[in-house]
């Protein structure tokens, strides 16, 4: 993987970037079924003690530099928080770093709100 400069990740920022570090919730349950991409909840331990989405690993955004070893550079990597604000905090951080990352746009609510009921049966028995 080949790490990149900030000063040049910023002064080659444009457009295509603003477009490719987003991920939308269907591309991502696709890409995630067809074991495309790594999911890397990045929140809290406590807000993850308080409820979990049953889909992705848990790598505390404070811990991330420490567990770099634990991610698939030959996949892409998802980071998502309940919103996205921490989420793309991650990303950016592991695209410096020479990860093919993006953030999950929807959050984490926008997954509970998707998979529930009927849906989230029939997503889970599909993996």
């Amino acid at each position: 993987m080949k790490t990149l400069d900030f000063d040049n990740y910023l002064r080659n920022f444009g457009y295509d970037e603003r477009k490719a570090m987003k991920i939308q919730l269907p591309e991502l349950l696709k890409l995630y079924k067809e074991q495309k991409v790594q999911l890397i909840d990045i929140r809290f331990n406590e807000e993850y003690a308080a409820w979990k989405v049953g889909i992705g690993e848990h790598i505390p955004l404070n811990e991330l530099p420490d567990r770099l070893d634990e991610l698939d550079p030959g996949k892409t990597i998802v980071t998502m928080c309940p919103y996205y604000d921490r989420a793309e905090i991650a990303r950016l951080y592991l695209t410096i770093k020479g990860y093919h990352s993006r953030y999950l746009t929807d959050g984490m609510l926008g997954i509970a709100s998707e998979l529930r009921g009927d849906i989230a049966r029939d997503y889970m028995k599909s993996l």
